[in-house]
């Protein structure tokens, strides 16, 4: 018996990235947005700003964890489908 998935079915942990990917993206934005008055001599942002370029790094282990549980669940498939060694 084999176990095939489709190509566009969603597997464990593909949700964490895709969650850990749009938090990255808006720590990026907010931390493009936090550093550009260094750059164009203005006042610089509040601290809860800052704070909110920290969600780059949230999201980056968002993302590790959903890669690592995808990892986790391949490798129990591969060991469940595998053909155990014929006992002598």
């Amino acid at each position: 018996m084999t176990h095939e998935t489709q190509a566009n079915s969603a597997g464990p942990g593909d949700g964490l990235v895709r969650a850990g990917a749009i938090v990255f993206i808006i720590g990026a934005v907010a931390t493009l947005v936090t550093v550009a008055p260094l750059f164009l001599g203005t006042e610089p942002f509040p601290t809860a700003a800052y704070l909110v370029s920290m969600l780059m790094g949230v999201g980056f282990l968002i993302a590790g964890t959903g890669v690592l549980r995808s990892i986790a669940a391949q490798r129990r498939q591969a060991r469940s489908s595998a053909p155990s060694a014929p006992s002598a």
